[in-house]
């Protein structure tokens, strides 16, 4: 039996024999687990003939392809290039691996290797945008407020057509979990935004996974704060690295996300020329009684557990400080969303009518957690880069 662990700081592949109970490590050292919050992630695959594994690890935003050998423990990777970002590995009995594959200007695909050849078997997409039109992300850092080391993956304007002059506008991403992460892959929601000459940084906050156990867990307790100040940091290292327009920064996230973005605009107002919101957590309280069951006690470790963190909930939920947000703000929401209810969303919009703050407020019927739906999607699109124009370009 193999299965992969957390061992300290990184984590391990460890070998197990079922007659004896023994327990051997083949690889430690290495990032290798994914977030646990979603079901079905496959990380390593066995060789049919029991002598070899093959597995994945992440470094510097890279997914890299790896095999080990369980007599000798020997490590070595295989060669997938040009693909960076890959998934859920499987071996048939014939020895052929295929796993979900993709690189910044390559959609995800299904891809099958075997004696070094690569067969493409699937496409996500259609392909239909020219890759010189897609961005080629890569990763940047910079030092937090308190001193910390934060990661991000910063993706360029591109475009085969225009050129922009002096420093682009930019849109801060803030992903989902909270403790997702962002990788070099392709990226169609970036894309969407550097073809129209905004850069977009991808920030892997603290809580992202990836970099450590440490890192990784530093947001418990502290979600609604660290992941708020390296947002904010995210941006400045965007200013202080002269990758974007001070004037013109945009900060962008949906779920966990759209909760930094409530709280960003809250504690650093006039950092961002505006803020883009799909189902943000505005009511650590309600969340936690409203959620769904599979993620009913999430806040108990990102927060802290009821009524012992209830000073927490309070200083951390955007609907109790709603008064501090003076920047345009545009809040999406899904109908049928059991995982954010459309109730967090529409307090934020109350609160944001009240004040007089500049915002729209976007409900689509038959769209969950997430928008499935080709017309909600192109309506999103629509709407955003109609307010960005309004409130950010030509403010």
């Amino acid at each position: 039996l193999s299965y992969v662990q957390n061992q300290g700081e990184w984590d391990q592949l460890i070998l197990q024999d079922l007659e004896t109970g023994e327990s051997t490590v083949l690889v430690e050292g290495e990032a290798l687990l994914r977030p646990a919050w979603i079901q079905g992630v496959v990380v390593q695959a066995w060789a049919p003939d029991g002598d070899r594994i093959t597995f994945l690890k992440s470094q510097a935003g890279l997914t890299t392809l790896n095999q080990v050998d369980v007599e000798s423990g020997e490590v070595s990777e295989l060669d997938v290039s040009p693909y960076t970002s890959l998934s859920q590995p499987a071996i048939n009995q014939e020895g052929q691996l295929a796993l979900l594959a993709s690189a910044p200007k390559i959609s995800t695909r299904v891809v099958s290797v075997k004696d070094g050849a690569i067969t493409i078997h699937q496409r996500s997409t259609s392909e239909a945008i020219p890759p010189q039109d897609l961005p080629t992300p890569y990763e940047i850092q910079w030092t937090s407020s308190d001193g910390e080391t934060v990661y991000g993956i910063y993706f360029p304007p591109t475009s085969s057509r225009f050129k922009g002059e002096g420093l682009p506008p930019a849109i801060v991403h803030i992903h989902g979990g909270p403790t997702s992460s962002v990788s070099v892959g392709h990226d169609l929601n970036a894309a969407f935004f550097t073809s129209r000459g905004y850069a977009y940084l991808d920030v892997n906050y603290r809580g992202s996974t990836g970099y450590g156990r440490g890192y990784r867990e530093a947001l418990r307790g502290n979600w609604g704060d660290l992941d708020v100040i390296d947002a904010a940091g995210g941006a400045q290292a965007l200013i202080d690295q002269e990758l974007a327009d001070p004037s013109k920064l945009v900060i962008r996230g949906g779920s966990a996300g759209g909760y930094t973005v409530l709280n960003a605009l809250i504690r650093f107002p006039g950092l961002f020329a505006a803020g883009l919101c799909s189902y943000g957590v505005s009511n650590l309280f309600t969340l936690a009684m409203d959620t769904h069951k599979f993620e009913e006690r999430y806040t108990d470790s990102l927060v802290g557990p009821l009524p012992e963190a209830a000073e927490k909930y309070r200083k951390w939920s955007p609907i109790f400080h709603a008064e501090a947000i003076e920047d345009p703000v545009a809040i999406f929401q899904g109908e049928e969303d059991k995982v954010v209810p459309p109730n967090q969303s529409e307090e934020i919009v109350k609160a944001l009518k009240a004040n007089g703050v500049p915002h729209e407020y976007h409900l689509y019927p038959g769209e969950g957690h997430g928008f499935r739906k080709a017309e909600t999607r192109q309506a999103y699109y629509e709407t955003v880069e109609r307010f960005l124009l309004q409130y950010v370009i030509f403010s």
